[in-house]
């Protein structure tokens, strides 16, 4: 595992990111949008090559390159 960088929930997420995990974080970030995110942030880790990303909440974004698709997984599930 490699670790990337850090980001705040709103703020621009890191450019290397496959437009499918960027969309995910996105999709995330608009539910929250009723929920005082003030101070969270996202985790970006390399595992085998691949970016996955967590939220604080412990939202988990995992990139699919076969298929060009991120799953979330929720702390709740």
């Amino acid at each position: 595992m490699q670790l990337g960088t850090r980001w705040e929930v709103g703020a621009e997420p890191p450019s290397r990111l496959p437009a499918a995990v960027v969309a995910a974080i996105a999709a995330v970030e608009t539910e929250l949008a009723g929920v005082d995110t003030t101070g969270w942030r996202w985790t970006l880790t390399w595992l085998e090559g691949r970016p996955v990303v967590e939220l604080d909440d412990g939202t988990t974004l995992r990139y699919d390159p076969v298929a060009d698709a991120a799953t979330v997984e929720s702390p709740l599930d």
